[in-house]
């Protein structure tokens, strides 16, 4: 197996309110992103607009039509080609047709951007937002779900602490890629909720890896704190945890900067997730399994002495 480092002794257990107090600023941040945007900003997938096919005489870049839709002045409009033919499909939100007409004011940019590329409108369609929302409901209640089963796998492999960790962990790299997605006014479409349904699979199975290290190691070191046994277990999984966010990094890097603007916010999610789902595996689902046990030990000694006194009033 490649390594990266090789017998390290990092105290990430020692740092660990440091990263919670990391974590709340995310969270608080991202909270005030959403607030103040009055939640994500929402594609035409969600909010409905008009579809318009438009054909083009010759074959043109989309990235010249997309152009020449922006210089419209139409905002937030979704291309699409469609194949085998010269045909671009241009979806435009509600809020702009609302405004005034516009396949008008998109056909007078793409006619000074192609004098000798005519444009012909097909047909044109509005698009309601009904679809969008079933998806968005069916999305919830499968991640509602998929909480709910990893709390009940994780409980029953391991210990019930470790499957609050999990959970929590998982609903703080969503909720803060929610935020990033707010904070820099990406838009909220069904690719990024898939974005968010991968996140979710991704943050879960690198914090099953160091959980499984944790118990292999629990079993064998039993008169070590459990801080020392985390510990141990994150530094002999720090090089394939490494290796692994670094490689799904450097892919998701790639499409963010020459995948075009069509994936570019589902890839900004995947970045931000992959980032945050590495560190909550450590800072979050583990630091949490620690600290729940810590308070468990601390409460035990006082209900003995609670019992005792009550014993000797008796």
């Amino acid at each position: 197996m490649l390594q990266i480092f090789h017998q390290t002794n990092f105290d990430f257990m020692g740092r660990r309110k440091i990263a919670y107090a990391f974590s709340i600023f995310m969270i608080l941040l991202s909270t005030a992103s959403l607030v103040i945007h009055g939640g994500p900003r929402l594609s035409i997938d969600f909010t409905g607009g008009i579809m318009m096919q438009v054909r083009f005489a010759r074959p043109v870049a989309m990235e010249q039509v997309r152009a020449a839709v922006d210089d419209a002045g139409i905002r937030g409009s979704e291309l699409q080609a469609v194949t085998g033919t010269n045909d671009i499909m241009i979806r435009v939100h509600a809020r702009e047709a609302e405004a005034g007409d516009p396949f008008g004011k998109i056909r007078a940019s793409l006619a000074r951007r192609f004098p000798d590329n005519p444009a012909t409108l097909m047909r044109q369609e509005n698009v309601g937002p009904k679809i969008g929302k079933e998806l968005a409901g069916k999305a919830s209640k499968a991640i509602a779900l998929a909480l709910g089963m990893i709390l009940i796998y994780i409980a029953l492999r391991y210990e019930w602490k470790f499957a609050l960790g999990a959970v929590v962990a998982l609903a703080h790299d969503v909720y803060i890629t929610l935020g990033m997605l707010s904070l820099f006014n990406k838009e909220f479409s069904l690719t990024v909720m898939a974005a968010l349904l991968t996140i979710a699979g991704y943050s879960n199975n690198d914090t099953i890896v160091v959980f499984d290290r944790i118990r292999e190691r629990a079993k064998v070191l039993r008169r070590e704190s459990l801080a020392r046994v985390i510990n141990l277990s994150v530094n002999e999984t720090l090089s394939r945890t490494i290796i692994t966010s670094l490689t799904v990094t450097l892919s998701v890097l790639a499409l963010f900067l020459f995948g075009g603007e069509v994936i570019h916010d589902f890839s900004f999610a995947m970045l931000v997730g992959v980032v945050f789902g590495t560190y909550s595996s450590v800072y979050v689902a583990s630091a949490l399994a620690l600290d729940i046990t810590l308070s468990r030990m601390k409460e035990r000694p006082q209900a003995r002495g609670t019992t005792g006194r009550a014993a000797a009033r008796g």
